[in-house]
């Protein structure tokens, strides 16, 4: 499992669809947003824990189409499904490996592009943990959206349809997470939601995503 984890985070990295294009993506969506909407700092502040909810999602979406489409391409799939590593695993760790090459850096980079949101500086601390916490389940999900729409050509349009509607409840909560700590309020209970969505998706994409892949590969 270490090693498949360790490949697949290099590959990542070599496919040019990781670490640098989500933060890049992100970075540029922050920057763009204040030309958009007006430099007026009440505004800003406002939409600010959406912006970067959503920013954070889109640029999660950049290297879904990836996650299989290699292994698919050369064979290692097949391999995988024969191997005594369960598919499940291999879709576990491919999430994983996902997550530390987009989620994790993104996670790391958001609070320290939040004051060109003018976000309030109370709402730091909710929006890095809120990104701790449902960034997986975006991961997860995603792998599931991959695995549904391996080998399929032009696949990226696609699985970027069926995955976004799977995204909208971690998106809600995980910005009102943020949302209520710049208001100064309670913020409990749209973090145990976000983070149940995220225990339940770890508890049965993974199952899913390798149904669906033993499905694609006969």
């Amino acid at each position: 499992m270490k090693a498949l984890l360790l490949r697949d985070l290099r590959l990542a990295i070599r496919a040019g669809g990781g670490l640098g294009l989500g933060l890049a993506f992100f970075l540029i969506v922050i920057v763009l947003v204040p030309f958009g909407v007006g430099p007026e700092r009440e505004l800003l502040s406002a939409i600010a824990p959406g912006v970067l909810w959503v920013a954070a999602l889109l640029a999660s979406l950049l290297s879904l189409d990836r996650i299989f489409a290699l292994d698919f391409e050369d064979g290692a799939l097949a391999l995988l499904a024969t191997s005594p590593l369960p598919l499940e695993g291999a879709a576990l760790i491919k999430a994983a490996a996902h997550w530390i090459t987009t989620g994790l850096p993104l996670t790391i980079v958001a609070p320290l592009l939040g004051f060109l949101l003018n976000l309030e500086t109370t709402a730091y601390s909710f929006l890095w943990i809120s990104l701790l916490i449902g960034t997986p389940a975006l991961s997860v999900i995603g792998t599931f959206g991959a695995a549904l729409t391996v080998g399929l050509k032009r696949g990226g349009l696609l699985l970027s349809l069926l995955v976004l509607p799977l995204y909208v409840p971690t998106l809600i909560f995980g910005a009102e997470v943020v949302r209520r700590g710049a208001d100064g309020l309670n913020a409990t209970t749209p973090m145990l939601l976000l983070a149940g969505i995220t225990a339940v998706a770890f508890a049965l994409l993974p199952f899913a995503s390798a149904a669906v892949l033993r499905v694609n590969l006969r």
